[in-house]
């Protein structure tokens, strides 16, 4: 099989996506394991920074895993004192994970320190095209998740 010519690595969707994430977090991902934190539980409690309570499920969707996976790091977590699971009030079988004021205050330094990050590496980009790409990246994940709508 031979690839057309117009072809490029760099021009491929899913190669400046992976690219641009792994330039932009892995600098700060370092500062994130300095703190004593996995990068799953980093991404644990930023997604539960805002007080939301998610069901295990949503949770992992959110931090980019698989349910399985993000069963023993909760498990820690829960016994560090970081999160807490509750049961659903409508469905006993499901637990509920939420950040706890220990966590909130754990993780309190990082969020800051990461929009430091952000911030610099939107450097490059206006105001306007850094909305814009958040936009369109918003946009393009809701696409992607659900490709039927």
């Amino acid at each position: 099989m031979t690839v057309p010519r117009s072809w490029t690595v760099d021009d491929y969707l899913s190669y400046l996506l992976a690219r641009a994430s792994h330039l932009v977090a892995s600098e700060f991902h370092q500062e994130v394991r300095s703190a004593g934190l996995a990068i799953l539980e980093w991404r644990v409690l930023a997604t539960l920074s805002d007080g939301s309570e998610l069901c295990v499920g949503a949770l992992a969707d959110m931090v980019l895993a698989q349910q399985p996976t993000v069963t023993k790091p909760l498990d820690r977590m829960s016994r560090a004192g970081l999160i807490e699971r509750l049961a659903s009030q409508g469905d006993r079988r499901r637990s509920l994970v939420r950040i706890t004021e220990t966590g909130a205050a754990r993780i309190a330094p990082l969020l800051a320190r990461s929009k430091e990050y952000e911030r610099a590496r939107f450097a490059a980009l206006n105001a306007t095209e850094a909305r814009l790409l958040k936009r369109a990246l918003r946009k393009l994940i809701r696409c992607a998740a659900n490709p039927a709508v």
